[in-house]
């Protein structure tokens, strides 16, 4: 079992006399850079100067600068910006100034794993994942609460690496719900895996493949499309809040007894294997590999896919029945 450690495990007066650079202030770096100055903490961003970032950066109070000026004030660099940025923008403007006894923190381990960047031995290396969007991460703050965080440390320059990971997840809330220890190898092999197989790819496809077995069998878009696609909410929150057993004393017979004998023969050994040569592509680095090769030839394939999905009939039905709901507005 990962080792929890909650608000007493952590002292934040550790950063008191820090100044954390939040590099990015986007989803993630917005939320945490807001609680961390929240928490009391001296906070920059660094933006890129014109865009609605910068600007949404400078009206929620910060000092906004360039990516290369907060890594050189800062103490602690916190990396925010898309995983295929990272290593463009750390070579560019932060690894002159990743000096001696500074930390680099990362919400996310994909470029120190993968060794898209290659920081020196003498900063420590630290990661804070909150496991939940920044919009949650915010939220559950300013409510008094927080999100479950996972801390890892790749490097540990000065003695003290894994107690300023543990201060900075208190300054975001992250120790008021529980912060799990782990490692950069762990997060991102088990990260990846889940958006590929589970979260996201494997999802959407099964979702898109429900869809159009029933729309090829005759039936009516609108009613493939509550079925495969409306009524998933439904499930995914009653799982999300009562686990499996949760959902299934929640839904009727006959759906537990079709959910306990046909789900196997669907999501079967075969699946099962394909997953595990997902897994494998994600350990060796082959899907990193890939995934950088993609963003450095302009992401042509990537955008065709993005194209090809955004005129899925499931979009087209899914767009006229959400406009008639008009709660999803509110």
């Amino acid at each position: 079992m990962a080792k929890v450690y909650y608000d007493g495990d952590a002292d934040i007066n550790l950063l008191k006399d820090k100044t954390i650079a939040i590099i990015g202030f986007g989803n993630q770096g917005a939320a945490q850079g807001q609680n961390l100055k929240d928490s009391g903490l001296n906070v920059i961003i660094a933006e890129v100067e014109g865009t609605p970032n910068w600007k949404n950066a400078q009206e929620a109070g910060f000092e906004v600068m360039s990516a290369a000026d907060a890594a050189k004030k800062g103490d602690i660099i916190q990396i925010l910006i898309p995983d295929e940025l990272q290593g463009k923008v750390y070579k560019e403007s932060i690894k002159k100034y990743a000096k001696k006894g500074k930390t680099l923190m990362f919400s996310h381990g994909f470029n120190i794993h993968f060794k898209a960047i290659k920081p020196a031995k003498d900063v420590n290396v630290i990661m804070v994942a909150p496991k939940g969007p920044g919009h949650m991460v915010r939220q559950t703050y300013t409510e008094g609460a927080g999100v479950p965080s996972l801390i890892a440390v790749y490097q540990d320059a000065t003695g003290n690496a894994k107690e300023i990971a543990l201060a900075y997840a208190k300054g975001i809330g992250g120790t008021r719900a529980g912060v799990f220890e782990t490692t950069f190898k762990e997060e991102v092999e088990t990260d990846l895996f889940g958006e590929q197989t589970v979260l996201c790819g494997g999802c959407t496809s099964l979702v898109k493949a429900g869809f159009e077995t029933l729309v090829e069998a005759g039936y009516q878009p609108e009613m493939a499309y509550f079925e495969c696609m409306h009524e998933l909410k439904l499930i995914v929150d009653l799982m999300y809040k009562h686990g499996l057993q949760g959902m299934r004393k929640a839904i009727s017979n006959t759906a537990e007894y079709g959910d306990l004998t046909v789900g196997p023969k669907i999501i079967d050994v075969k699946v099962k294997k394909s997953m595990q040569k997902a897994l494998k592509r994600i350990q060796s680095g082959a899907f990193a590999r890939e995934w950088l090769k993609e963003n450095k030839n302009g992401c042509a394939n990537f955008n065709a896919l993005r194209e090809k999905d955004k005129n899925h009939a499931i979009e087209t039905v899914g767009a006229e029945l959400r406009g008639m709901m008009h709660w999803l507005k509110k």
